[in-house]
């Protein structure tokens, strides 16, 4: 098996490579590299259904050069649980591909165990999502034994947005697939001033599968 360090840095040599093809080959001799910061800060941090972590905050550096993106998102809870992930995305019309690597601090980040390698399929129609996710590789240090799968059907509407939420592996209790993600969210812009405002949200979650309900806000900065 090759060393998890070759992986990395062959995956980010292709990622920088397409980055530069996408900047100087468009069509549009505009197109440029952008690169944007954010954080936010979650009063408690859940996903797809499973809470990780009480209150977080969640920085990002993110990098995109025409339908290309490359970013690094990562969660610290005030509790001491810790994620650092790195993903890339390519969009094709409404039709998106990428790849997230998952790492869970604590372990050595060489170590090819410690992260878990994610293949992403999104596509939009209109108001409606669907994504469909599937781990390639068992990775102990992450939790997943391989091949888990989640997919999710969103919609958008003007009063709140809706998902649903179904996987296995590490997704669900026993490792079967079911429902294990199911929940309503809505964001809106809080006004401080005349000329500032903070993006905030709030959501509610419930998993049929660990049958645990999550009521949580947030604020992006």
């Amino acid at each position: 098996m090759k060393s998890i360090k070759y992986t990395l840095t062959h995956t980010l040599s292709i990622l920088a490579l397409a980055a530069l093809i996408s900047v100087s080959g468009s069509k549009e001799a505009s197109a440029q590299l952008e690169v944007s910061t954010g954080v936010d800060l979650v009063s408690t941090y859940v996903w797809r259904g499973v809470a990780y972590s009480g209150p977080s905050w969640q920085p990002y550096v993110e990098a995109a050069a025409g339908d290309l993106t490359v970013g690094a998102w990562g969660s610290q809870g005030y509790d001491g649980f810790q994620e650092m992930d790195l993903y890339a995305s390519f969009s094709l019309g409404d039709l998106s591909i990428g790849l997230t690597d998952y790492y869970y601090p604590g372990s050595d980040y060489l170590d090819g165990d410690s992260h878990a390698f994610e293949v992403n399929l999104g596509y939009s129609l209109g108001s409606l999502s669907i994504g469909a996710n599937y781990i390639l590789n068992e990775a102990a240090g992450a939790g997943s034994a391989g091949g888990d799968m989640y997919f999710e059907l969103g919609y958008s509407g003007s009063a709140a947005d809706i998902f649903v939420g179904a996987g296995d592996g590490w997704h669900s209790s026993t490792g079967d697939f079911g429902l294990v993600n199911i929940g309503v969210t809505k964001s809106k812009e809080l006004k401080i001033t005349e000329s500032f405002s903070l993006p905030i949200s709030g959501a509610v979650i419930f998993n049929p599968d660990s049958e645990q309900l999550y009521i949580l806000a947030g604020i992006s900065l």
